[in-house]
């Protein structure tokens, strides 16, 4: 066998030797992400952006239970690990609670990586790191801790959930640094831990690796209320699945409904009911794991929240590693700009889904349906916000304002009979059927712009209630004036540029 550290040769010795052996062959330890053994299947080795099968035999129960026996117990999260590494065992039972499946994941120390976000560590800003599994969350959250700890000098206290920042055992790895490390029994105790360890041990930063419970949240906050600098880490994309997760929301303030008064609705060119930012959010900065070695960086996340809230496009600081410590920025494009500097693949990617308010309806069928047509549909809290009303025939009747808040606000009203998944089916391929295509779209977005750049209004095609909602909503994120004139079925949407704002009329009334 190769020479090879410490940790891989941790990693190699759990694994039966003819597997050993294969990954020597493959010799690709350093992409090497995990090894997956499923019984009476092929083992394999799984790289980034591929997998190689490990042999031709399949995998017997001899070959998990001398996994098992090498890694020792197993926490209740059915996960283990391997002493004074960062390696994680996890497991899958079958019915009777024996282990049928293992995924060996290999874990990895990687330093000279926290130079891309040092500048905001220094600062001493509260950090969320937002990524999709296995990207490099917890490898930056790792290295960030050591930074704190060892250069700046801070006590830095982590809280451990799966023993994936500080490593298994009860000694904490090397790679992070002289930071103190708090491991949690269960993962639904982590929220208690975590105040625990500011209550107990005087940490000036607390790290904390997948916030993923409204607990946990409501810690974070508490946290940050007592003026301890947080490092924490989340799964998610982007900015916008943190607005629209209503677990983590309280994360950038929380979210309320609030409703204008007219000339407050008109000032802002908005409808009266709005989304505003209930409170401060817990971290100052957003740092989104594009890729392994592209960030997208959003400071002062209040001013961020606030803006995406109001209909601005706010694009994010890129940062670009190009090779070993060195890396480039890329400055914001449109940094707070409204959004008819957006180009048309944007707005239609914006507008494309449908926002349907439900009463008396299942939204897990409403879910279930749309993503079994291949159709974008959204249930929204308010009707104000919504571009289509549902309701079971029973709500119906016995709520009859709302029915006559529908037909107030000029939306389009289905009712079902039956609450099932067919029904519901049925009804949102009806209302697909009323959606826009792409060309018309671009037609409006066209006739738009045609009015922002030579100041003079422009009026649209006649159109039904459903495409005018659509054309007020498309004219408030161009940053343009609109109204609705004429009767149906000649009823038509006219946009307006800023320096020709009506005088009467709340813009985007139906």
């Amino acid at each position: 066998m190769a020479a090879h550290d410490y940790d891989t040769q941790a990693f190699l010795s759990i694994l039966p030797e003819p597997l050993q052996q294969s990954l020597e062959r493959i010799n690709r330890f350093d992409d090497l992400v995990e090894v997956v053994l499923d019984l009476g299947r092929v083992p394999e080795a799984r790289f980034e952006f591929d997998f190689v099968p490990l042999s031709e035999n399949k995998v017997t129960r001899g070959d998990i239970d001398s996994i098992v026996r090498k890694v020792g117990e197993f926490d209740r999260d059915n996960r283990a690990g391997i002493e004074q590494t960062l390696h994680r065992i996890s497991a899958i039972r079958n019915r009777h609670n024996d282990v049928v499946g293992l995924t060996c994941r290999v874990g990895r120390a990687l330093y000279g990586k926290i130079e891309i976000i040092e500048d905001l560590v220094k600062r001493g800003s509260s950090i969320l790191i937002l990524g999709r599994p296995g990207i490099g969350k917890t490898t930056l959250l790792r290295e960030a801790s050591r930074y704190i700890s060892d250069t700046l000098k801070k006590r830095v206290i982590i809280v451990d959930t799966s023993n994936e920042i500080g490593g298994d055992g009860d000694v904490p790895h090397p790679g992070v640094g002289s930071s103190r490390r708090m491991q949690v029994p269960l993962n639904k105790e982590q929220h208690d831990i975590m105040i625990e360890a500011v209550e107990n041990h005087n940490p000036e930063v607390i790290v904390i690796d997948e916030i993923g419970r409204i607990e946990e949240a409501q810690a974070c906050r508490t946290i940050a209320e007592r003026g301890v600098e947080l490092i924490g880490t989340a799964h998610g994309n982007d900015l916008g699945n943190l607005i629209t997760n209503p677990t983590l929301i309280d994360l950038l303030g929380g979210i309320q409904t609030v409703t204008l008064s007219d000339e407050e609705a008109q000032r802002r060119g908005t409808q009266k009911s709005v989304l505003e930012r209930k409170s401060a959010p817990t971290f100052d900065v957003l740092v989104e794991l594009r890729e392994r070695d592209v960030l997208a960086v959003y400071r002062n996340l209040a001013d961020v929240v606030d803006r995406v809230l109001r209909g601005f496009d706010v694009q994010p600081e890129i940062r670009k590693r190009t090779g070993g410590k060195e890396f480039v920025i890329e400055p914001p494009q449109q940094d707070g700009a409204p959004v008819h500097e957006v180009g048309n693949e944007q707005l239609w990617t914006q507008d494309s889904s449908i926002r349907l308010y439900i009463q008396g309806v299942s939204q897990s069928y409403i879910e279930r349906a749309s993503h079994s047509l291949h159709t974008d549909v959204r249930v929204t809290q308010t009707m104000d916000d919504a571009d289509i009303v549902l309701l079971s025939d029973t709500l119906a009747a016995k709520k009859p304002f709302l029915v006559e808040r529908a037909e107030a606000l000029g939306l389009p009203l289905y009712t079902t009979t039956k609450n099932s998944l067919a029904a519901i089916k049925d009804l949102l391929r009806r209302i697909h059927a009323m959606s826009i295509d792409k060309e018309q779209y671009a037609s409006w977005v066209r006739l738009m712009r045609e009015a922002a750049v030579s100041s003079t209004s422009r009026e649209l095609p006649y159109c039904d209630a459903f495409e005018r909602r659509m054309q007020h909503r498309l004219a408030e994120r161009l940053g343009l004036f609109s109204e609705s004139e004429g009767v149906e079925p000649f009823r038509r949407v006219v946009v307006y540029s800023p320096q020709m704002k009506p005088k009467q009329g709340p813009p985007g009334a139906a």
